[in-house]
């Protein structure tokens, strides 16, 4: 059987596939984007070019793309100390993304006893799936329920669908269910330019639809509408804070939006990743991603930047001050590190970064534009094995949990009397055992390659990259990782571990020192278990059995 060019070919996993980002970089005509890179406008979403000269230091600090600015009116150019106190929000503690493209989620009933013990006080979820938002009732923790964009069309050209969807997904959960609702997010980094304006013209419409159902809904007091954005929106011509505004390009879908959070007293919710600058520039200041104040500090009018974070939050802030909504209220909706897929993506970095920022924001001072305290989630809770990889392999390892519940490093979240994380309980395994390359098989055998392909397009190979927590295995571990992850995302199926009678199931554990052999927990079924039951179950058993015939 011929098989599609896949993900992981042999010669990759041999060698140690060097992931750190160069083929994801575009060079032409413009000035080294920094805000871009600090968000996660991956790969084709930033015009870059490398900037050799030591004057351009600052400029890998702060945003200066090429786009015009001379079409954008200027509202002030006097720096002006802006107060975080403008309409009231709800601050109350660290949040955390609760994402669900993971083959095996954990139980929301054991993930949300884990927010609680941990102190989390708020969760930022992508979708409104009822399961979750159920176990989230009389828990105490504030939701922040999403929209995903392959909504937002259906919403932007129907005000009774978004009556429906806020009837069924807010009101249902705030009255039956008990659930602390407080913020509706429309959309999902809708303008990243890489979307190519596909969601530019539906944004507004659906979140002005929302709006109206949560207000005829009699919630407009009580639930808010925001729009995660990513922090390419807005750039600096000066490379400096001051000189921030939105992209020329959606200047005027920005204000629309703006306008109506400000008329509603709703948040402006912003993704930062100081990570994505490491990724993309090998060549970016490494202490600036930081909050250890170990980095040359960037002066802008006075005002002092001791980190990428509080210089990119700034010019956020000088974008909506510059446009007449300075009093905005912000909402960091995501930002973290992760912990493997990338030389930079380890633990060492990640608990540095989780910690400094829990401590930058603990103090409660803000930046040196916003003073106040800070409204944050965290990206993210718990890994994500079915996350793409397109914009890297580190993608599905932002966690601060492993994809079982367990933590993955010391966190102090200020939250808790021990001073660190607090794992899940009661988490089900599968049985102590994992699939491995059968001993005694040439690794030159003419059915690996395939074999490999196929295990890691169909299951998560991430942490055998260059530099990442596997990528020191030799040939033959590196086949039994892929096998492995294949067999273990399949149940422990036992045709899932055949590869053409190249694989073997063994009781001992194959991990090596810090590279991992995983054991998958029990999977999760949900409301579509309940609907499937026992019949639906074998069926899929049996699909899977087919897919793996064509493999055999």
């Amino acid at each position: 059987m011929m098989f599609p060019p896949l993900l992981f070919s042999l010669l990759i996993l041999l060698l140690g596939a060097r992931s750190n980002g160069s083929t994801f970089e575009t060079r032409e005509s413009g000035t080294f984007s920094m805000f871009s890179s600090f968000s996660r406008s991956w790969s084709q979403w930033v015009v870059q070019r490398h900037v050799d000269n030591p004057t351009a230091f600052n400029s890998r600090k702060v945003n200066s793309l090429s786009h015009s600015k001379a079409d954008m009116e200027r509202v002030s150019s006097t720096p002006v100390r802006m107060s975080a106190i403008g309409h009231a929000t709800a601050v109350g503690g660290i949040g955390a993304n609760w994402g669900s493209q993971a083959s095996h989620r954990l139980p929301p009933d054991i993930v949300v006893r884990m927010l609680r013990e941990n102190g989390i006080q708020k969760v930022k979820l992508f979708d409104a799936d009822y399961d979750t938002l159920k176990a989230l009732g009389r828990s105490g923790i504030e939701v922040m329920v999403g929209i995903p964009n392959d909504m937002l069309a259906t919403l932007a050209g129907s005000s009774k669908a978004a009556e429906k969807w806020v009837s069924q997904n807010v009101s249902h959960h705030l009255t039956a269910n008990n659930v602390m609702i407080r913020y509706v997010a429309v959309g999902n980094e809708p303008f990243l330019a890489t979307y190519n304006g596909t969601f530019l013209r539906r944004t507004f419409p659906a979140l002005r639809n929302i709006q109206e159902a949560l207000t005829k809904a009699g919630l407009r007091n009580q639930v808010k509408v925001t729009v995660p954005q990513n922090a390419d929106i807005y750039s600096s011509a000066s490379s400096l804070p001051s000189g921030g505004d939105f992209r020329a390009d959606i200047h005027d879908y920005m204000l629309q939006i703006v306008k109506l959070l400000s008329d509603n007293e709703a948040p402006f919710t912003i993704n930062i990743y100081p990570f994505i600058s490491l990724y993309i520039d090998s060549n970016f200041p490494v202490e600036y991603a930081f909050f250890d104040g170990n980095s040359t500090p960037l002066n802008d009018g006075g005002m002092t930047y001791y980190n990428m974070f509080d210089a990119n939050h700034d010019t956020l802030v000088w974008a909506l001050q510059k446009n007449g909504f300075g009093n905005l209220p912000i909402i960091i909706g995501e930002i973290g590190w992760p912990t493997d897929g990338d030389r930079n993506a380890n633990l060492l970095y990640a608990q540095r970064f989780n910690q400094g920022f829990m401590s930058h924001i603990s103090s409660g001072r803000g930046t040196p534009m916003r003073a106040g305290p800070i409204n944050a989630y965290l990206f993210s809770l718990i890994d994500e094995d079915e996350k793409s990889i397109q914009p890297g392999n580190f993608e599905r390892h932002w966690g601060i949990f492993q994809f079982d519940g367990q933590a993955k490093y010391s966190l102090n979240l200020g939250t808790t009397s021990s001073g660190s994380l607090v794992p899940a309980r009661n988490v089900s395994y599968l049985e102590a055992k994992w699939c491995i390359m059968k001993p005694g098989t040439s690794v030159q055998d003419s059915r690996v390659s395939a074999s490999v392909s196929y295990a890691c397009s169909l299951a998560d190979c991430t942490s055998l990259g260059y530099q990442t927590s596997c990528g020191n295995l030799d040939a033959q571990s590196n086949i039994s990782y892929a096998f492995n992850s294949y067999y273990q995302k399949n149940n422990q199926l036992d045709d899932a571990c055949k590869f053409s009678g190249l694989g073997t199931v063994t009781r001992a554990d194959p991990s090596i020192e810090n590279c991992k052999f995983g054991i998958m927990i029990k999977p999760y079924y949900g409301g579509a278990g309940r609907i499937l039951g026992s019949f639906g179950k074998m069926m899929l058993g049996l699909v899977l059995c087919l897919t793996i015939f064509f493999v055999d």
